[in-house]
């Protein structure tokens, strides 16, 4: 598991959390539905921070608390495929 895939479960597990659907996160955001679902899908590979900042803030976090997650700290990028 990557990161796109660890940023896209992110997401999805704080959407049922919350109560909210992408469509509604998107507009909380200011993002384009487009950005999310390539996030979740996994055709961005790599967002930006300013992105997951964003992210983070219309689930009311900070980026830390957003990146702050069991799956995301146990992950070692050294097992990872190179970039």
């Amino acid at each position: 598991m990557g990161y796109s895939e660890l940023f896209s479960m992110r997401i999805k597990q704080l959407c049922r959390k919350q109560g909210i659907t992408i469509n509604r996160l998107a507009l909380l955001c200011g993002l384009k539905q487009s950005t999310i679902d390539n996030i979740i899908h996994g055709a961005s590979k790599n967002p930006k921070i300013k992105t997951l900042h964003k992210i983070a803030n219309a689930f009311s976090m900070t980026l830390s608390e957003f990146m702050d997650f069991p799956e995301m700290n146990d992950y070692d990028p050294e097992e990872d495929d190179p970039v």
